[in-house]
C-alpha cells in the first residue's frame, strides 16, 4: 500500500495528518510506503488530483474525494463525525478508509490493499474485503464446513508427518462430509487456500509446503515441516500450541538464522535479525506473489541493502516481536474451534 501526501509548501496541517496516519498505522502489518510530494501551482494540483492541501492518495487514490471538489492549492478541510471542520481527516475516517483494525479490537472485514479470492497478497487498491484485518492469509481459513474440516485434515496431517495427507484419508474426510475430496480441494486451491500440483496432489497449505523451502520448522514431537515463508514459520508454533526451532537464512548471505520457540516465546539468534515484509505488485496466489518476499535478515543493514536492490518489492521491515505477532494472528487459530472468520464460529 502506498500512502501519497500532496501538499502546499509548509502547509500546516500535514502534522496533524502525519500523526493520525501513525496513530492508524501501528498495528497495520500490511506493507506501507509513505511518501510525500510538494505541490506549487494549480495545473499540476490538476494533474495530481489535488483538492486542497492535504490531500492523501492511497494507492494513487484519495478516498475522500467528493464530486464538488476543485483542485485546489488552498488549505483543505475535513468533517469529523460531529461535523466539526478539521485540517486532517479524524482518526475513524482514516481507518475506515484504510480499513485497518481499532486498537484492541477486531478489525473490520477489509483493507485498502485487498485482495480477492486467490489474491491474497496483491497490491491493489481496490477489490472485495474480507482479508488484510486477519492479515494476509488468515481469510484463508474456509467458513464452509466441509472446506474447513478438509483444510483441518490437511493442516493436521502435515503437523503428524511433515506430509499432505493422502488422497485415500481426504476422500474418507470428503465421502463422511456427502462430498468428494477432489471437489473439495478445487475450491480451496481456487480460494488460495492450498494449492495443488498438475497431478492434483497438494504442494501447499499454507503455511506448510509438501516441497523442501528454506524455512524448516522442527517440531517438539521430532516432526519437521518446512514453511512457504518465515512468517508462516513463525505462525507454525502458536498454531499448533507447541515448541518449535525454526531454522531459516537470509536470502542475500545465506547466513543461518535460527528461532526457538518454547513456551510461547521465541528467541533469535542472531539477535539482530530482523524481518522484510513485501509482495509483488500485480496479484495472484501468495505464493507467487508474497513468499519469496518474506524472509528474515541477519541485521537491518542487509535488509536495507536487499530493498534497495529491489525497489520493485513494496514493503517494510519488522522487528523480530511485530513478525511474531504477525505470524500468530495469521495462524494462530487455524485449528481451533473459534475463529473471526465466520459468523457462525463467532
Amino acid at each position: 500500500m502506498r500512502l501519497e501526501i500532496l501538499q502546499v509548501p509548509a502547509c500546516p496541517n500535514v502534522a496533524l495528518l502525519e500523526q493520525r496516519l501513525d496513530e492508524v498505522l501501528v498495528d497495520h502489518y500490511v506493507p506501507v510506503e509513505r511518501a510525500h510530494r510538494v505541490v506549487e501551482d494549480l495545473p499540476t494540483a490538476a494533474a495530481l488530483g489535488m483538492t486542497g492541501s492535504p490531500t492523501l492518495l492511497v494507492d494513487g487514490v484519495d478516498p475522500f474525494a467528493e464530486p464538488a471538489l476543485a483542485p485546489s492549492v488552498s488549505c483543505r478541510l475535513y468533517r469529523d463525525e460531529d461535523a466539526r471542520l478539521q485540517g486532517a481527516p479524524s482518526v475513524a475516517a482514516l481507518r475506515r478508509a484504510l480499513r485497518t483494525p481499532q486498537s484492541g479490537q477486531p478489525g473490520e472485514e477489509g483493507a485498502t490493499m485487498t485482495v480477492g479470492s486467490g489474491e491474497c497478497c496483491a497490491v491493489t487498491a481496490d477489490g472485495p474485503a474480507a482479508e488484510l484485518s486477519r492479515d494476509w492469509r488468515a481469510r484463508a481459513a474456509p467458513t464452509d464446513p466441509v472446506e474447513r474440516a478438509t483444510h483441518r485434515a490437511i493442516l493436521r496431517a502435515f503437523a503428524a508427518t511433515g506430509c499432505p495427507p493422502g488422497s485415500g484419508e481426504l476422500d474418507r474426510t470428503a465421502a463422511d462430509l456427502e462430498t468428494s475430496a477432489a471437489q473439495v480441494l478445487a475450491r480451496l486451491h481456487a480460494a488460495d487456500v492450498v494449492r495443488l500440483g498438475g497431478d492434483g496432489e497438494i504442494r501447499v497449505a499454507y503455511p506448510f509446503s509438501a516441497v523442501p523451502t528454506r524455512h524448516r520448522v522442527r517440531l517438539a514431537s521430532g516432526v519437521e515441516v518446512f514453511a512457504m515463508c518465515v512468517i508462516d514459520a513463525l505462525g507454525i508454533p502458536p498454531m499448533l500450541g507447541t515448541d518449535a526451532v525454526i531454522s531459516t537464512s537470509d536470502p542475500s548471505t545465506g547466513a543461518p538464522i535460527t528461532v526457538t520457540a518454547a513456551r510461547g516465546l521465541f528467541a533469535w539468534d542472531p539477535a539482530t535479525a530482523v524481518v522484510f515484509v513485501g509482495a509483488r505488485p500485480g496479484g495472484g496466489p501468495s505464493v507467487e506473489t508474497c513468499c519469496d518476499y518474506l524472509n528474515a535478515f541477519t541485521d537491518r543493514g542487509q535488509a536495507d541493502a536487499w530493498v534497495q536492490a529491489h525497489p520493485h518489492i513494496p514493503g517494510e521491515t519488522l522487528a523480530p516481536a511485530q513478525a511474531e505477532r504477525l505470524g500468530k494472528r495469521i495462524f494462530g487459530d487455524l485449528l481451533t474451534t473459534r475463529q473471526a472468520h465466520g459468523p457462525e464460529d463467532l
